[in-house]
């Protein structure tokens, strides 16, 4: 594809994100990744596109319209310290990156999380901080997160990643079964929890204690 073809994509991608994001930080921050840098070869055509890709090993590059929506619900600010759980590709990662100070991303998958890292550091990332998934959902030894973003499925909200929370942060994650699920705001108060139905949605399982066992 040509490069004029895939900014005439582009452009019209963001365009369709506009009639349903509100937040236009998050928009100008996924304008600045260039995400036809995380997608196989053989989906180049396709990263602009408004839909999920595979990246192997059993994992997708999220919709854009779904990261708009997570990040957006995240309400970060340039001081945020983000917890980003499945770093899969590294583009979600690098969005929270766009608009927060510190991003600590944790992945189960080492070849996944290694190729993560070299994209990322090739693209000048400096505030994201690399962890290889632990026996314990999350990054606890790290905590607290003035936000946490989930991008893998889970059959409830694990009370390990709210703990993660600072008072009054924000947690977005899929809740459901593993073939269809809600995209789920949860923010911690003093009292408990309060929780924010944002839609429907499809992701790969969340693999841990207090989410999916491996099925592999």
């Amino acid at each position: 594809m040509e490069h004029a073809d895939r900014e005439r994509l582009r452009r019209a991608l963001f365009e369709e994100l506009r009639r349903e994001i509100a937040d236009e930080q998050v928009l100008e921050a996924m304008a600045r990744v260039p995400r036809e840098f995380f997608v196989p070869p053989d989906s180049l055509d396709l990263a602009y596109a408004n839909q999920p890709l595979p990246i192997g090993s059993g994992q997708t590059i999220s919709q854009p319209l779904i990261v708009a929506l997570m990040t957006q619900a995240l309400r970060l600010t340039p001081g945020s310290r983000v917890l980003d759980v499945g770093t899969g590709s590294g583009y979600q990662t690098a969005v929270l990156a766009e608009l927060a100070k510190e991003v600590v991303t944790v992945e189960r998958l080492p070849d996944l999380l290694h190729l993560a890292q070299r994209r990322l550091g090739a693209l000048g990332y400096r505030n994201i901080m690399f962890r290889e998934a632990g026996p314990v959902l999350g990054c606890p030894d790290l905590a607290p997160y003035d936000a946490i973003l989930v991008a893998a499925a889970a059959p409830s909200v694990p009370t390990t990643l709210v703990e993660q929370l600072v008072q009054g942060g924000r947690l977005v994650l899929p809740v459901g079964s593993l073939y269809e699920q809600e995209l789920v705001l949860v923010v911690r108060e003093t009292e408990g929890t309060r929780r924010e139905a944002l839609g429907a949605c499809r992701f790969v399982p969340l693999v841990g204690p207090g989410a999916w066992e491996d099925q592999g």
